[in-house]
């Protein structure tokens, strides 16, 4: 895990989380604005999984456990997109909430790939 990919990455999650709250509270349902924010995430989370697999292929290993390392980052992979299909399908601004609420998730995540990848507790 790069250092400066998990801060860029962090900022970018942290400001679509705060974005699609604030779009919540002003009762604005999913647009193609905030999908588009979510799939940022979304796309960040790609970038991290291939980035670790070509980390790990050339010989480095996450500080405590790589499998479950590699198992937050799919799962970081699949929450903004579960959320962006369920703005997709359901466009209520409860929607938009989910979309909020999906970013934070990712937020947390990420900030627990950090303590596996460098043994940060």
């Amino acid at each position: 895990m790069l250092d400066w990919l998990w801060l860029t990455q962090s900022a970018l999650t942290g400001a679509v989380a705060l974005f699609t709250l604030i779009l919540g509270l002003a009762n604005r349902k999913p647009s193609g604005v905030s999908i588009a924010a979510l799939a940022l995430v979304a796309l960040c989370a790609l970038f991290q999984l291939g980035t670790s697999i070509v980390l790990v292929a050339g010989g480095q290993q996450a500080a405590t456990n790589t499998v479950e390392f590699f198992i937050y980052v799919v799962v970081s992979l699949l929450v903004p997109l579960l959320a962006g299909f369920w703005a997709l399908v359901e466009r209520t601004r409860f929607s938009t909430f989910v979309m909020a609420i999906a970013a934070l998730t990712c937020l947390v995540m990420l900030l627990r790939e950090q303590q596996l990848w460098f043994g940060i507790f």
